[in-house]
């Protein structure tokens, strides 16, 4: 008989299935089964600094979720046609995208601040 893994802690909170970890500390493949909020706000930015003059559209404030992070900057980058990459809880698309990242993500139900 299989014995029963903890899945929360009173000190760290709700714990991985995969690693055992905090799930804000959790890095391993299961952060893909972790659930993602019922409600997303993202928040959208432009920065130039210490990128040579270059122009990024940041979208933050999303999930720490890097299976869905990865999945939303290819989805993004395609549709934008550019370039970007995907951090610990933000979106970068290489140039100013600000209208369409907004439209599309606003078509997948969620609240665009920025």
């Amino acid at each position: 008989m299989k014995q029963a893994r903890p899945v929360y802690s009173t000190d760290q909170g709700r714990l991985c299935s995969g690693c055992g970890q905090a799930v804000d500390a959790c890095r391993c493949v299961a952060v893909a089964a972790h659930s993602l909020p019922d409600r997303i706000v993202a928040r959208l930015a432009i920065e130039k600094a210490g990128r040579r003059g270059k122009t990024v559209t940041v979208i933050y404030g999303l999930p720490r979720n890097q299976p869905f992070l990865k999945g939303l900057a290819k989805d993004l980058k395609r549709l934008c046609g550019s370039g970007g990459t995907a951090y610990d809880d933000r979106v970068e698309i290489q140039g100013e995208h600000r209208d369409r990242i907004r439209e599309e993500l606003e078509s997948r139900g969620w609240t665009v601040k920025g």
